[in-house]
């Protein structure tokens, strides 16, 4: 795609965190704060090559480390920080953070089952429910946009995050979150023209 930003275009960058810690696989993390792995570390070094020549007027990210750590080295070559937006952080799984998925069908099938036919509309125990993140979601980005008019700014965070942010641009229902697919380390473009979204660029993974 053509990276220079027209006049009075407003674009937020969207990029999902690197592979997480081997010890995650298969189980229930949102809160959790874990790392990336070795192979998430040369994914985010690879995104991070793909937008070195993009100008960003900040960088920001959730406070979960996977990000932090994505957002490295997308920082790193401009000399910037990184600032931290609790907004972007991901759905809190509540009692099921930690727990293989059989684990949590085992221990809670009631809410697993809900999980499995409804998940747009559980809510975990002693956790959030998905429309309570989009609400948070939603506002932290129309934030971001309001202090960024006319400029480029990326946000590091989530795969829920991002299709949350995707699908208001696309302005899709809620049901139908889980057709846009957010591989680790994936780059999204969406470019504002005053209220108006316009999705460039999604899933676009390293």
């Amino acid at each position: 795609m053509d990276w220079r930003l027209p006049k009075g275009v407003t674009r937020m960058v969207l990029v999902r965190h690197g592979q997480p810690s081997e010890e995650m696989r298969g189980r229930c993390y949102g809160r959790l704060d874990v790392g990336l792995s070795p192979e998430g570390r040369a994914q985010s070094d690879r995104m991070a090559a793909f937008l070195s020549h993009v100008e960003f007027a900040r960088i920001y990210a959730s406070p979960r480390l996977r990000a932090l750590e994505t957002a490295a080295p997308l920082a790193a070559a401009r000399g910037a920080e990184v600032v931290v937006e609790e907004a972007f952080r991901e759905i809190d799984f509540g009692l099921f953070e930690g727990l293989t998925y059989e684990e949590a069908e085992r221990r809670f099938p009631e809410a697993y089952a809900e999980w499995m036919t409804r998940p747009t509309q559980v809510r975990f125990p002693e956790g959030e429910s998905y429309p309570v993140m989009r609400e948070r979601v939603r506002e932290g980005g129309r934030a971001l946009r309001a202090r960024h008019v006319g400029q480029c700014f990326a946000l590091v965070s989530h795969g829920g995050v991002n299709r949350t942010l995707l699908t208001e641009a696309l302005g899709m229902d809620d049901a139908r979150l889980f057709r846009l697919g957010q591989d680790y380390a994936a780059v999204n473009v969406i470019d504002f023209f005053g209220d108006e979204p316009v999705v460039k660029l999604m899933n676009v993974a390293f």
